[in-house]
């Protein structure tokens, strides 16, 4: 309490010497006869008597096991301008009223209160703080306050190159973007947007501009990017980035399972493996990540292991939410509104001693990885939102990157899903499907890569195992089409065919067997959600039939459908695919490959639990347009 007067009088012992220019930094007043001094001369004046005249710090901010709370950090926005399949509770998050969110205003008044108390450091978050239109002013305001050191941002990068010219020159001194893969399909496929590429381009431009390091936020998840640990350690070799591999936490709506978790000794010894010569860096003080480097290369990497190795003895970290909500723990649930307080008249010693009382009941150490994934606690998205997993995260399997970097020398474990990436690259349908939706209170799960406005909302009812029969009429050619006349394998000429609307339906079932399909129901499989692998396997390889099979003609499929649902009568998944496309060939091979290796891939995810599982009933369902006529199996 004490520490406040003094406080107060050496800023007014500094201010009474002290202009301020158009950009807010302080100036010494020239006083006539005395010599000039630059402004790093002032700058240094300044700082050696702040540290001869150094002051107890604040007694709100310290709780009551001695830690000094000095690094804020502020959420602007609940809002985000990527869908990830992660990000959200599968039910989705409600938004706060814009009216209960946090004015400027109220943002600066909170930020000047806890900087005049001793916080030297804050971080902007979100959300995504870079979709709110007035970050820029928000920061320059920012770096008018005297005693900040440090204004951070965390952002996943889509709008960094276009704003942070304008962000440096407001103040903005530190970068953390989010990426949790290199591999362009991949990126899309995860957030349910395009921007990979712009991500790539705020990096280049942070470095550009000369922050070092620039760091980059990796949440690694078993199943989901754990093989690209090395290429993105690649990375530092020649750029000065910060890689921060992140471990996989628990919040509300995520299906957090310890088996998802990849520990920081697991990473370490996979980089190890690489790179024997890593290089243990100095841990700086209050620091949540352990740091190493390789010697030669320009960046650095680093673990923030908040699960296997907590950092809650040093803990400084205060958090803020979008409605104004003080948070003491990132892990724990009690909150204390300040913006109902402020809104309310309190005055600054009013809110001081609520901060301090919010402060003083901080836990020695959170709760543990299996406690907290039983607590309830806002989802990551409405306190901050560094690309955490939020729900089971999709388990994709290996694929090669396309080098955005240009990183070589890396080695890929190969598979024919790596294989087929390559072909991959920037090829989703115009309409990227959505992870398929599962209800966890149905006694089946399933799973759909794509639900349409006029599709049918139910679960795919169980493959039926009756005899199948073509209705309608169907002319026939008694020739191969794909043979010419000296009995040579050939394309078909569709040259002159009308463009007519093609669907396709093509079906398969898997026969997995008890084990394997208990497995796959409760989602225990080590390699991951057989059934969301499948899905996306499914849907790559519709769109590269033509790549598969050598006599088909490549078609820009406009819709890509991709569904599963489990049989408990027999023991087995049963598999839908659609095809969709306007064009003057049909998409019925487009459908029966994607079906088809649908069921490779199950196959392929459960062999390790048993081999004898059975492929089968992989047939044409039904196939409408083209001079042939239509085409349905009853």
């Amino acid at each position: 309490m004490a520490a406040r007067p003094v406080s107060r009088m050496l800023q007014r012992v500094l201010r009474s010497s002290v202009r301020r220019c158009s950009s807010g930094a302080p100036v010494t007043q020239h006083r006539p006869g005395e010599p000039s001094r630059t402004a790093a001369e002032e700058l240094s004046r300044r700082r050696q008597f702040l540290r001869e005249h150094a002051v107890p710090f604040s007694a709100f901010l310290t709780d009551s096991f001695g830690r000094q709370h000095s690094y804020l950090r502020i959420s602007l926005t609940e809002k985000c301008n990527l869908r990830c399949q992660y990000c959200m509770p599968e039910e989705g998050v409600p938004l706060t009223p814009k009216a209960d969110l946090l004015t400027t205003e109220e943002i600066l008044t909170l930020a000047r209160l806890f900087v005049k108390e001793g916080v030297d450091k804050i971080r902007l978050t979100g959300g995504e703080p870079l979709i709110r239109p007035d970050v820029v002013d928000i920061v320059a305001q920012l770096h008018q306050l005297e005693g900040l050191r440090t204004i951070g941002i965390t952002t996943n990068g889509i709008n960094l190159a276009r704003l942070l010219p304008q962000l440096q020159k407001a103040g903005l001194s530190a970068i953390n973007i989010s990426l949790d893969t290199l591999v362009p399909a991949k990126f899309e496929f995860i957030v349910r947007r395009k921007g990979f590429h712009k991500v790539m381009e705020g990096i280049h431009k942070a470095i550009e501009l000369g922050y070092s390091p620039v760091k980059v936020n990796c949440v690694v998840m078993r199943g989901l990017n754990e093989d690209e640990l090395l290429n993105f350690v690649a990375l530092t070799k020649g750029l000065p980035l910060d890689v921060r591999f992140i471990e996989y936490m628990p919040f509300d709506g995520n299906k957090w399972n310890f088996k998802k978790m990849v520990s920081y000794k697991e990473m370490l010894d996979t980089l190890q493996q690489q790179w024997p010569e890593l290089e243990k860096l100095p841990e700086e003080e209050s620091s949540t990540a352990k740091a190493f480097k390789i010697p030669g290369f320009r960046g650095q990497v680093s673990f923030i292991t908040s699960m296997s190795e907590h950092f809650c003895g040093t803990c400084n970290r205060l958090r803020i939410t979008a409605d104004g909500n003080l948070k003491v723990c990132l892990f724990g649930s009690s909150e204390v509104s300040l913006r109902d307080h402020l809104r309310a008249g309190a005055s600054e010693e009013e809110l001081l001693r609520i901060i301090g009382a919010a402060v003083g009941r901080k836990k020695q150490q959170h709760a543990g990885m299996f406690s907290i994934a039983q607590m309830k606690n806002r989802p990551m998205i409405l306190i901050e939102l560094p690309l955490m997993l939020q729900d089971s995260p999709p388990a994709i399997p290996s694929i090669s990157s396309q080098d955005p970097f240009h990183v070589q020398g890396i080695r890929h474990r190969v598979s024919f899903s790596n294989r087929m990436s390559t072909w991959w690259k920037g090829c989703w349908v115009s309409r990227t499907p959505p992870l398929g939706q599962r209800w966890s209170n149905s006694p089946q799960r399933h799973c759909s890569s794509h639900l349409d406005s006029d599709a049918n909302p139910k679960c795919l009812s169980a493959v039926s195992g009756a005899p199948a029969t073509p209705s309608g009429p169907l002319p026939t050619s008694d020739q191969l089409t794909h043979v010419d006349t000296e009995g040579q394998a050939a394309m078909v000429d569709v040259g002159g065919k009308p463009d007519t609307e093609r669907v396709a339906v093509a079906s398969a079932v898997v026969l997995l067997g008890p084990v394997a399909f208990k497995l796959v129901q409760e989602n225990q499989l080590k390699k991951g959600d057989a059934l969301v692998v499948a899905q996306l396997a499914g849907v790559q390889a519709a769109k590269l039939t033509s790549q598969l099979i050598p006599l088909c003609h490549h078609v820009a499929l406009s819709h890509v459908q991709v569904r599963l649902e489990l049989d408990g009568a027999r023991h087995a998944v049963g598999i839908r695919a659609s095809c969709r496309a306007w064009g003057p060939t049909g998409v019925e091979m487009e459908a029966l490959t994607a079906a088809a290796v649908a069921a490779l891939t199950l196959y392929d995810m459960c062999k390790a639990v048993s081999r004898d599982i059975v492929l089968g009933e992989i047939k044409l369902l039904s196939k409408t347009g083209g001079q042939r006529g239509d085409f349905h199996r009853t």
